[in-house]
């Protein structure tokens, strides 16, 4: 039997939602996760599961580019960097080395808001990434040679990616634009003059203020043991003494009051690049779950509003996209798109401009909301299905709404979201005013363009 388009759709979302939901079963109550303080602050959130003989320890660090000032710019994502590069009894390049023998692997990301290091591995190594964590949290070696083999590689990582990124060079343009006084301003790898200049004691005090024990939180999931954690946090971790509260950010951007546009201009591009920012509030903010639906109608998968009707049926734009991070001050919802080919910039920014004044004008269906509601549902039941989806999940929802609680809301959230409440977001933040424009072409710019 044929279905019907969302009949089909929603049928399928339905079973998923019931298949991911049956999986994990083993998350199901807050009461699941355990969590307690360790004397020097901090704080350690433990999740008990034996669903496979693995576990995994994410530390959320309160550092990103959002706690930086001119003159140190990049230095929490060169931290990213460093804390691989030795201590007092691991030494460079060991703690890899070690983790991978004993069948662990570990990675790390930096962003505007918080750095995040996570170790997988066989639940018996526990002890040793205890050891190994708390090494180079209280004795990483920051010494003048490997500060500049490391300056050297950040400064070319940033030249490269400026020259392979298209997205990456027009989102540090249109960021600067659109923030006049938040530290928001600039991108998560920093400025070069910057990168080139850190002093050694920079990154010495940078390091004793934000890897402090009581700037982290600690997610350990897996086939652990409550007492086991404590026992070893206690031994490793507790003895890393505090530090003074790290300066606050304090700076809020202001209202923004017209429209504001660069143009980038980029011999080695092959077709136009747009971008469009506007001003939207922090995580933690009741507008949250409606301007993830609104983003998810406009631009998640090929049945959205901008890729029905901008890549195949205008065939403005050969890929396009719409998202709003996860942020702890307000920040902004982009929109992205590279025009198709022999369509020029101005083109592809009125037809993107045109996708969101109908939005504003007539709102959304329900088949579109409910849609993503049971898309983005099952992307959460999906996360919460492996240790690893669920330490991450645990650890961002601590870190961005302040409780780890707010997780087992999500669904009740979302299902809360009305078309009222997309079509308001929607004039409330997608204003002109409200919008930073970011044009990226090969082409010189000329006032017969202008909009």
């Amino acid at each position: 039997m044929q279905l019907p388009g969302i009949k089909k759709w929603l049928l399928y979302a339905l079973c998923s939602t019931v298949l991911l939901s049956n999986q994990s079963q083993a998350l199901t109550k807050a009461e699941d996760i355990k969590q307690f303080t360790l004397d020097n602050g901090m704080k350690i959130i433990v999740l008990e599961d034996d669903s496979i003989p693995n576990a995994n320890m994410y530390l959320f660090w309160k550092v990103g580019s959002r706690n930086e000032y001119p003159g140190i710019t990049g230095l929490s994502h060169f931290f990213e960097h460093m804390m691989f590069n030795g201590s007092k009894k691991y030494g460079p390049k060991m703690f890899d080395r070690t983790m991978e023998a004993a069948g662990g692997s570990n990675n790390a990301y930096t962003t505007e808001n918080s750095t995040v290091y996570t170790d997988w591995f066989p639940a018996d190594a526990l002890e040793l990434m205890f050891d190994l964590e708390a090494d180079r949290i209280q004795n990483l070696d920051i010494n003048a040679e490997v500060v500049e083999s490391e300056r050297g590689v950040v400064t070319s990582e940033r030249s490269t990616g400026l020259e392979n990124s298209n997205y990456r060079m027009l989102s540090e343009q249109v960021k600067a634009a659109a923030f006049r006084a938040h530290t928001y301003s600039w991108s998560v790898i920093g400025h070069e003059s910057d990168i080139a200049n850190w002093k050694l004691q920079d990154l010495k005090d940078f390091h004793k203020t934000y890897y402090a024990p009581n700037n982290a939180i600690v997610v350990i999931a897996g086939a652990v043991k409550l007492d086991e954690v404590k026992r070893l946090a206690k031994q490793y971790f507790e003895p890393i003494p505090a530090q003074a509260e790290p300066r606050a950010v304090h700076t809020v951007e202001p209202e923004q009051i017209g429209e504001r546009r660069v143009y980038v201009q980029k011999a080695s591009v092959s077709s136009p690049n747009v971008m469009l920012a506007y001003h939207v509030p922090e995580t933690k903010h009741e507008d949250y779950y409606a301007l993830q639906v609104l983003a998810g109608i406009l631009s998640d998968g090929d049945t959205s509003r901008l890729s029905k009707e901008l890549v195949y049926k205008q065939e403005l734009a050969a890929q396009v996209f719409a998202f709003a991070s996860e942020s702890i001050d307000p920040n902004l919802f982009y929109f992205y798109a590279i025009a198709a080919p022999n369509v020029d910039a101005v083109s592809l920014e009125k037809g993107l401009i045109a996708q969101i004044n109908e939005v504003m004008k007539s709102g959304v269906t329900d088949q579109e909301l409910q849609k993503v509601k049971n898309r983005q549902l099952v992307d959460f039941y999906r996360e919460m299905a492996t240790i690893n989806g669920k330490a991450n999940t645990i650890g961002s929802y601590e870190f961005y709404f302040g409780d780890y609680k707010a997780l087992f809301e999500l669904p009740n959230s979302l299902n809360k979201v009305t078309k009222e409440d997309v079509q308001r977001v929607a004039k409330k933040y997608l204003r002109k005013a409200n919008r930073t424009v970011g044009i990226l072409d090969a082409k010189e710019d000329s006032n017969e363009n202008d909009l």
